[in-house]
Parts: structure tokens; sequence; C-alpha cells
């Protein structure tokens, strides 16, 4: 019986060291996506333009997203994502970003990956917890620079503008065939054990925990909601 008890209690605690990996890793995330963000917004020329992150529904940035293979490809990474609702930005949910590809590809690169959804069913898409780009969801590789130029057509046709940043540079990016899928562990770890919770922080039903106020301020979080969340 001593035996069972200890491998109990040993469990018990592996299971609470794992959450607070989650809730660490959760955390590192928030604040190297809004590291991102204060970069991109603090090179305005070469960054997203004005009128896109101003038209955009929700925002989600993958950190250090790895990209490599030899001649298959894959691309794999963790990311969060916010919305915009009737009281401002809402409280982040987590995502992992997956998929494969097919070219003369070699070595391994990590980029940091913005993506601007840009109309409703972007949103719709966002809020299902997983779907594929390309199938489920058009992408295509956003305009650059201070401002998009009137001639384009992204603001009508694309559910979402894909960016890409390495060795300081700033482009579009292709992610066609990429599954976007909640994760689960991140949201447990940040939220507690909630079937909807992913759900329900980018439609604005949840609190903003207090680690995510620096994430949310570079995408434009308001000092009173700040205050709310501190």
């Amino acid at each position: 019986m001593k035996k069972v008890g200890v491998l109990v209690l040993v469990l018990a605690s592996s299971c609470y060291l794992w959450a607070g990996s989650d809730k660490e890793d959760a955390t590192e995330r928030l604040q190297k996506a809004g590291d991102v963000l204060h970069e991109i917004m603090g090179t305005p020329d070469k960054g997203i333009p004005s009128e896109v992150i101003q038209g955009a529904k929700c925002i989600a940035v993958v950190p250090k997203m790895i990209k490599g293979g030899f001649v298959f490809g894959a691309k794999h990474g963790k990311g969060v994502a916010t919305c915009r609702t009737a009281k401002g930005w809402s409280a982040p949910a987590f995502f992992t970003v997956s998929g494969g590809s097919w070219g003369l590809q070699i070595g391994v690169e990590g980029v940091d990956l913005v993506m601007m959804i840009m109309n409703d069913k972007g949103m719709q898409d966002l809020l299902s917890s997983k779907f594929q780009i390309g199938a489920q969801a058009s992408a295509s590789a956003g305009p650059v620079g201070r401002h998009a130029s009137a001639g384009t057509d992204w603001k009508l046709d694309t559910e979402i503008l894909t960016y890409s940043r390495s060795k300081g540079l700033f482009a579009g990016i292709s992610l066609e065939g990429s599954w976007i899928e909640q994760d689960k562990d991140s949201t447990v770890a940040v939220y507690g054990k909630k079937d909807d919770s992913y759900r329900a922080a980018l439609t604005g039903k949840l609190a903003t925990p207090p680690e995510a106020v620096p994430f949310l301020k570079a995408v434009g979080f308001t000092e009173e909601q700040a205050k709310k969340a501190a």
C-alpha cells in the first residue's frame, strides 16, 4: 500500500510540474509575441501596412516558427491570437501551426510568423479551433510597407494575410496546406479545464490574464483594459 501511495504522489507531482511547464511556456510565448509586434511596429516602412492592422478582425503571432527539411519540408510552431470584440481586444487564445511542403530545400530556419485575419469568415475559421489553410480558409502573402496599395485585392478577397520575418527581413509567406489547431495544453494551463476556453477567450468571454497584458498592449490594448487585467 505504501508503494501505491508513493506512486500516486509521484504521478500527482509530475502532473503539477507539467502544468507549471505549460504555463511557463504560454507566458514566454506571450512575451515573445509581444516583442515581435513591437519590433514590427518600430519599422513601419518594412512591416505591415497600417490599413491592414486597422482592418484586421484578429491578429495571430507565432514567434520562431521552425521551417526546414531536405526535399520534404515541414513547418511547426506555437502561437497566440486575439480578436476584436465590442470591448476591445480579447483575451489570448493559444494555437499550433503545422504542415508540410514539397520542394528543394535544405536546412532548418526559425521565422517569426504573423497572421492577420481580415474578415468574418477567417475569424469563424479561427474560432473553430481547427482548420486547414487552403482547404477551409484562403490565405496569401500580405502587402508590406507603410501603406497598402489601393489597387490590390487584399481587403476584399483574402481571409488571412500572412507575413514572416527571418534575419531582419519581413515579407509575405505561403502557408498553403498548414493546419491551425487549438493548443489544449496551454489553454488548460492558463484558463483551467474548460472545453470552451479557446473560443470563449477569442469572443471576449474570459478575463485577460495579467501575463497577457504586454502582448495585448502591442496589439492595441487600452490602459483601462490593462488595469482590469492587472
